[in-house]
């Protein structure tokens, strides 16, 4: 048997989540849909069989032999409700950023540190969007030659702001960003802290010395906002303890699973990501201003690979090491 809510099932994420569950699973025996009050009493069609939207309450997980509940509503909603789903003996994979930096909390990219999952987890987190593309190429030059510095500079679509992100570009409006996002990028996401780094900045810098278990590994990063749609991209910057040899690099990348390599003269761009699972990686160089340089071009669809397929891996590694 295998029961799952996906809580937040009419946002961006948790449609795509649905989406994603829809093609990786040939069979789903209970699917809860769970929303805010106002989406409550709609249905949603799930594998040809109509579901009703359940309000999310308290109450809501009592006699439903949920195995699996899948949150993408935001840290707030997380925050609340996860600890209610535990008590109910739900296993959690959260998309929000409010667990991931717990102690006790596996952050975690399948493709990159799958074995931090233990059999008898209760909570797992998803990491954030432009820190999930970048570990998979990261952690095969960690591999192969030791990271010693990493330097972000990412070009986030808006849909990295939900729909309202994405109605700020289309329509031209100044609603979700404090500028205008349509015909400009913005060095802004997220807000401030009193060092000059943004909360999404900051993010990717901690997550990234988590997922890879390298604590004192000094990363910095920039995030900008930029008037594409949908995927991510980000510009990474690495020096290695080791000398490089790109051929082994490429070779490697090519290899690893969820890593599709674009050899120049082409690169990856937004729209080759945009519905993929893949990461798409490019640019490949070394960096001839320091020793052990490089710099590479990584691409990814924010709203799968950054958010619904990446959960829905998480779960299907759980099922794996649970069967």
């Amino acid at each position: 048997m295998l029961n799952i809510a996906i809580i937040g099932a009419t946002g961006m994420v948790g449609e795509k989540i649905r989406e994603v569950l829809d093609e990786r699973f040939d069979k789903i025996d209970h699917i809860y849909f769970l929303a805010s009050a106002r989406s409550a009493g709609n249905t949603i069609n799930f594998k040809g069989k109509d579901y009703i939207i359940e309000e999310l309450t308290p109450e809501v997980f009592e006699g439903k032999d949920i195995q699996y509940a899948l949150f993408a509503a935001g840290g707030s909603i997380s925050e609340k409700f996860i600890p209610i789903a535990n008590k109910a003996g739900i296993t959690v994979i959260d998309n929000s950023s409010h667990f991931r930096m717990f102690e006790d909390v596996p952050l975690i990219v399948p493709e990159v540190n799958e074995q931090d999952i233990k059999e008898d987890a209760k909570l797992i987190a998803n990491p954030n969007c432009s820190t999930i593309q970048s570990m998979l190429p990261l952690k095969v030059i960690h591999n192969l030659f030791g990271l010693k510095r990493v330097a972000y500079t990412t070009y986030q679509a808006v849909s990295g702001a939900g729909v309202g992100g994405v109605s700020d570009l289309v329509n031209k409006e100044v609603k979700q960003f404090s500028r205008p996002i349509y015909n400009n990028v913005l060095p802004q996401i997220d807000v401030f802290d009193e060092d000059g780094y943004t909360k999404e900045e900051l993010k990717m810098i901690y997550e990234t010395r988590k997922i890879l278990n390298l604590p004192n590994l000094p990363v910095t990063a920039t995030a900008v906002r930029v008037p594409v749609e949908n995927s991510h991209s980000i510009s990474m910057n690495i020096e290695c303890e080791r000398p490089i040899d790109l051929e082994l690099l490429n070779k490697t990348l090519k290899a690893s699973p969820g890593i599709k390599v674009i050899d120049l003269p082409d690169y990856p761009i937004a729209e080759d990501a945009n519905g993929t699972d893949d990461v798409y990686v490019g640019r490949i160089r070394l960096d001839k201003s320091l020793e052990n340089g490089l710099n590479l071009w990584c691409v990814a669809d924010n709203i799968r690979k950054g958010a619904a397929t990446n959960t829905v891996q998480i779960l299907e590694s759980m099922i794996k090491l649970r069967a």
